[in-house]
This record gives structure tokens, sequence and C-alpha cells, in this order.
């Protein structure tokens, strides 16, 4: 059997920035250990795969996301691309697109200047004491953090950009969080608020750029700020911009997308 797949640049206006997504459209679900076998094949944060869904909840397709190592609930990067590949590859005529998925529904709307915009869940977050594995992980991490029950990541909040910077988690013992993930976050210098993201317990030891993390970070910041539209950026090497909107009970995460390769993955 031979199926397409396509590799896009999310959160970047050129390739070999943002975060690379490969995505896989299918006919028909293959089977899970299959789909997992071929996120660990590809190596990238998240291979997404969706299938057309034409039943009552709405939804154009059905979206899911595979690290290396795990199905996650919610990815903002891939499903940007798997947008993207919709609207350039698949011959999408319509400016919407409406997926199903693990985390409830999910949007993606054509913007000017060949920006995507995310219609994303708002997030809630938790106080809680900061857990041993990340005081033990991180040097110099706040006695205090917030937990994001809906996604499986744990967030802390540090004084300055300077500091997500400098930020060198050890892996060996971050990854004692399992399948958590940890977001660092901090004031921007040049944009309302920055962030990085590490997942080595689900196989991604730093993400480039992670859409999902700003449900929970922009609704914490656009409180703190006092502000609804934030600019965001993600302080990997790759680095990426995101333009957010805090809208209620919903978040619009928008960001741009460059095409690197498309190909075929047959399968025996």
């Amino acid at each position: 059997m031979r199926y397409p797949i396509y590799q896009v640049d999310a959160f970047a206006g050129e390739i070999f920035k943002g975060n690379p997504a490969a995505v896989m459209p299918l006919e028909a679900w293959l089977p899970d250990e299959t789909m997992q076998a071929l996120a660990a094949e590809n190596n990238l944060a998240e291979t997404a795969f969706f299938v057309r869904e034409t039943g009552a909840n709405g939804a154009d397709f059905h979206i899911r996301w595979f690290t290396p190592r795990i199905e996650v609930p919610l990815c903002g990067h891939a499903t940007l691309a798997s947008a993207w590949v919709i609207f350039n590859k698949l011959g999408w005529a319509e400016n919407s697109i409406h997926f199903h998925s693990r985390s409830g529904p999910l949007g993606v709307q054509k913007s000017p200047n060949d920006w995507l915009v995310l219609d994303f869940p708002n997030l809630p977050i938790e106080e809680q004491k900061t857990p041993a594995i990340i005081l033990e992980a991180v040097k110099n991490a706040p006695a205090t953090a917030f937990h994001v029950p809906s996604d499986t990541n744990d967030m802390i909040v540090l004084e300055n950009e300077a500091a997500v910077r400098a930020v060198q988690p050890d892996m060996r013992i971050l990854k004692q969080l399992g399948n958590m993930g940890l977001i660092v976050t901090a004031p921007g210098d040049q944009a309302d608020f920055v962030s990085r993201y590490f997942a080595p317990g689900s196989g991604i030891d730093e993400d480039p750029v992670t859409g999902s993390i700003h449900s929970a970070l922009v609704p914490y910041w656009a409180q703190k700020l006092g502000k609804t539209k934030l600019e965001a950026r993600q302080l990997s090497a790759r680095g990426g911009v995101l333009r957010c909107e805090l809208k209620g009970d919903r978040v619009a995460i928008a960001g741009q997308a460059a095409f690197y390769m498309e190909g075929t993955v047959h399968l025996e």
C-alpha cells in the first residue's frame, strides 16, 4: 500500500525554521500501532493523520497526532501543517476547515499574507507546588508551578526572557515525568511573552514551536498583562512567532507555514 506524506515547517515563513511536522492524509484509519510506528520512523515532534469526516458533528476531518512515542490529545503545529496541506495540496476550496479531535472541535481559518489561524480551546491551569522532579531538573525553578490537566503539562513562570533562554533542564531527570511536558515562560523583550517546551518522556527533548501550549499560555498572560491580543515567541533554536487572541472559552493562534517536501510511504 502507498500513502502520501508531506512535511511542512509550521509557525515559520520560510523552511528550516519553525516546527517541522509530518502530515499523512488517509482514506481510512490505519491500526494504531502502524501510525505509532510511522511517527517513530518520521522522528519528528509530531506526525498528523486525518481522514475525511461527514458525520453529524459538523467536522470536515478527524485528526490525530503522534509523537515518536505516544499519541497526544492536542497539537497545534501539526494541525497548522495539516491545514496547509488540505488548502494547498488537496484542493480544498473553502476558507476554513473544521476538525474533530480528542480535544473537541478545532478550526483553521485562512488569513491575509498566508497566515493560518487556529481555533483552539482555552485550557485552564491549576496552581500547585512545583513537583520535585522539576525542582531537581531545572536549576532555580520557582517553588510554585501550574498544572494544565487537559493537556498533560506543567508550567513554570520565570522572571524574564533571559532566564527562559538560559534554561538547561537535565533531560534524564525530566524524562521521569513520563508523558508530562514542561512549559517554561516569562514576559518577552520583543513580544508580550516567550516560552520553551520540553517533553523528553514523550520523545521530544525540546519542541521547536508548540501551538497547543498557547491554549494555556494565552489566557494566563492575557490576565497578567490585561490585554486579549498578544504576540508570542518560542525561543528554541529554530524559533517561531505566534499571534494570539483570547476569545472567551476559545484561543486564536495564528502562524505561517512553509512547505518542505512531499513523498510516498510504502507499507508492505
